[in-house]
């Protein structure tokens, strides 16, 4: 029952009684429209000014409760009586829009008149209004429910002594408006800044207005100006709170030595860790070894380094880190979850330093098959920090480092055996595993791109990424025989309509997708192995990857459909994944809990872990999943403008590449030589009349029959370069 929030004795000096709750919500139930205030005021008979006040307290009352909407635009709905919907406002540059919301399968347009009320990133309540035709459906503002108060960056304007900022992201499609301060009086024109929109951004003539709150650069773009914006367009936490310094400068950087006591002590083992060349934190080192003879198999152990016993739940370091969700990765700066105090230092597996770990240790058998494993806190001290590089040359014999080596060539030649073995038996036989061909940028002094080049991954890479799943499997198998709150990697299977998009274009490429209507991750798997030799493989690789779900972080177990794998966490980088550190301390209160001998040892904060995470784990595995793609996006940008910057220079010069992308409006062609994708506008096509296939994803020529397709070998010019918007446009070669 709805307690109304004012009494009756309210009323009593009224000529004319107010309508209670139930009669309001009865009246706006029989309209399956919008409804105004007067239409209300008319039916209830109301005319008295001090009855008026009070009907638009009650309606605010009811409002407050979400009995009932107040649109922007003064009307009262109730929300049964719409097709209602509630969802993110995707910009475009064209001045349009796309409403996206995780209750529909596809996004709702938003025309140019509704992305006057809304800007991107606008979180909205609105009205689906179905098409008639076989078109998309559209959306129709009803209101806001969480502007977007992002900061936003630009270029700084003057026209007619009128101030504005153009928005550096083409989906803010619109002038934001700026007034005198002491930042404008020294800008010049043309100035990259940073705007805040004023609280009602939105003008009663629908103008955009803000205040500069940061001037990040001039007219001229480098590496570390796109960072900066790629930070601020992304809203990447980056600065430290006084708190967070507070907090920091209370931490010991020695190792209390009591702590050894109730740790198993391996600091006799010859602990590795292998990185890449360019890594800045360290926090996991492997060391395996044969089991004794008769028995057949390894012993595996996997040491990560213990970022719970320094940050604890509820502080201000922990508060951020999860702000912060993971590190962030940019050619020319590292944002990281954690200071650099615990993240390159204290929790960083440096080569001869003691350090605080938890353990995987696993007992493998003779096919690389996970049977025994624990886990338990340890300290450990590393012998050495190796690049994969450097690994891969010493199996294969590079003379140099077997001498620089040689007093632990015995212990890396187990790894070499060991990574054998899970090569030849793969940890999940059914699992998908994709030949990852990575694009790695030389960069100069000025982080600019100097030559580019193909990684091809190699087998010290896989064995690392082995074993790693190894102990995100064997961390899975542990902790979920529990109750503890954590965030499973959950990966959903592919939907049907991507199976059956997925399934037209490997038709067209020849090529078929066995399983039936729900494939599983086996049959992609032999679809990969079948294509292995062909040129067109990696394009192949990323449309199987584009048809896939993304992974995401979730309380609930749903399994991993790529890896094939019933349960799968993430164990190994509590330094720069927050999931993972869930994991430390869920995994460290059951061993507490599990060991009598140490039921008194249980502090605080392991006594608080269940109370800080209940309630709210669906929402932080929510925010995880979030900021993973925030990352993924921020340094795409950074990314992108990279590549523009460099084929700026080749402007004019011819490149053979293979259609890698068709869309409506052109098709994309990779370049052999920097593995960099241009576009080729369709309007370009001058030579016939050319129409899309949209199911084949093709150009068909009307008069000549002239096809462009995905796996085509073009000749193409490089015609143009935009760095704002990142844009490499083509022409074709005759």
């Amino acid at each position: 029952m709805v307690v109304d929030t004012y009494q009756k004795s309210e009323y009593k000096k009224y000529t004319h009684p107010i309508p209670n709750r139930e009669c309001i919500l009865s009246f706006l139930k029989t309209h399956k429209d919008l409804i105004n205030l007067k239409k209300i005021e008319k039916k209830f008979g109301i005319n008295n000014q001090e009855a008026k006040k009070a009907l638009r307290r009650r309606l605010r009352a009811m409002e407050r409760d979400k009995q009932i909407i107040y649109t922007y635009n003064f009307y009262y709905i109730v929300l049964e009586n719409l097709n209602t919907v509630i969802g993110k406002v995707i910009g475009h540059r064209d001045g349009y829009g796309f409403l996206r919301s995780e209750t529909l399968k596809e996004d709702l347009w938003l025309s140019v008149e509704q992305m006057k009320l809304c800007i991107h990133g606008d979180i909205i309540l609105a009205r689906v209004i179905k098409s008639e035709k076989k078109g998309r459906s559209s959306a129709k503002l009803l209101k806001i429910l969480k502007p977007n108060n992002v900061l936003i960056v630009g270029r700084y304007y003057i026209e007619k002594k009128i101030q504005f900022v153009v928005p550096y992201d083409s989906r803010f499609n619109f002038k934001i408006f700026v007034f005198s301060s002491i930042l404008t009086k020294k800008l010049s024109i043309g100035s990259i800044v940073v705007v805040k929109l004023n609280k009602n951004y939105l003008n009663k003539k629908n103008k955009v207005e803000g205040i500069i709150v940061e001037v990040l650069g001039g007219k001229e773009m480098r590496t570390t100006l796109a960072v900066d914006i790629a930070i601020r367009t992304h809203s990447i936490p980056y600065l430290w709170s006084t708190e967070v310094k507070n907090q920091l400068y209370k931490i010991n950087t020695k190792i209390d030595q009591k702590e050894f006591k109730n740790r198993i002590d391996l600091r006799h083992l010859p602990f590795f860790t292998i990185d890449e060349e360019d890594a800045c934190d360290f926090d996991d080192a492997i060391y395996c070894k044969k089991k004794n003879s008769g028995e057949g198999g390894w012993n595996l152990w996997v040491a990560i380094s213990d970022v719970s016993y320094y940050v604890k739940p509820g502080t201000p370091i922990d508060q951020e880190a999860l702000k912060r969700g993971n590190s962030v990765y940019f050619p020319s700066l590292v944002v990281p979850m954690l200071p650099e105090k615990i993240s390159t230092n204290l929790c960083s597996l440096n080569p001869h330093v003691e350090r605080l770990c938890l353990i995987c240790e696993m007992s493998l058998s003779d096919e690389g098959e996970l049977i025994k494993y624990k886990h338990y806190e340890a300290v450990i001290c590393s012998q050495g920090r190796f690049t994969y590089d450097e690994i891969f040359k010493i199996w294969n014999g590079d003379i140099k480092l077997c001498l620089k080596y040689n007093k632990l060539l015995k212990y890396i030649k187990n790894l070499f055996l060991l990574q054998r073995t899970l090569k030849k038996y793969d940890i999940s036989k059914k699992g998908v595993y994709f030949e990852n061909v990575e694009t790695k940028f030389i960069l100069d002094s000025n982080f600019k791109i100097k030559n580019i080049y193909q990684h091809i991954r190699n087998d010290a890479h896989k064995f690392i990424e082995s074993c790693m799943i190894l102990a995100n499997i064997a961390s899975a198998k542990f902790i979920k025989k529990y109750q503890y709150p954590i965030l499973f990697r959950n990966h959903d299977r592919p939907d049907q309509d991507s199976i059956m998009n997925f399934r037209i274009i490997l038709n067209e490429l020849g090529l078929s997708l066995s399983g039936g209507v729900t494939p599983e991750s086996i049959h992609y798997s032999d679809l990969l192995k079948k294509i292995k030799n062909r040129s067109d493989y990696e394009m192949i690789q990323t449309l199987l990857l584009r048809s896939m779900k993304q992974a995401v972080y979730s309380p609930e177990n749903q399994g991993h459909f790529g890896l094939s794998l019933s349960s799968y966490v993430h164990f190994t980088s509590p330094i720069r994944r927050y999931p993972d550190l869930v994991l430390h301390r869920a995994i460290k209160k059951t061993l507490y809990t599990l060991d009598n001998n140490k039921k008194n040892l249980k502090t605080n904060s392991f006594l608080k872990f269940n109370s800080y995470y209940i309630g709210n784990i669906k929402k932080i595995g929510t925010h995880c999943s979030m900021t993973e793609r925030r990352a993924d996006e921020a340094n795409r940008d950074v990314m992108d403008w990279l590549k523009c910057d460099f084929m700026e220079k080749k402007i004019g010069n011819i490149f053979t590449g293979v259609v890698s992308n068709v869309t409506s409006f052109g098709f994309f062609v990779r370049l052999n030589k920097y593995f960099i994708d241009g576009l080729i506008r369709l309007e370009h096509l001058s030579d016939d009349y050319y129409y899309f296939d949209s199911v084949g994803l093709k150009f068909i020529g009307k008069s000549t029959k002239n096809t462009f397709c995905l796996g085509d070998i073009l000749k193409v010019k490089v015609v143009s370069v935009n760095l704002n918007q990142r844009k490499i446009e083509l022409s074709l070669c005759r």
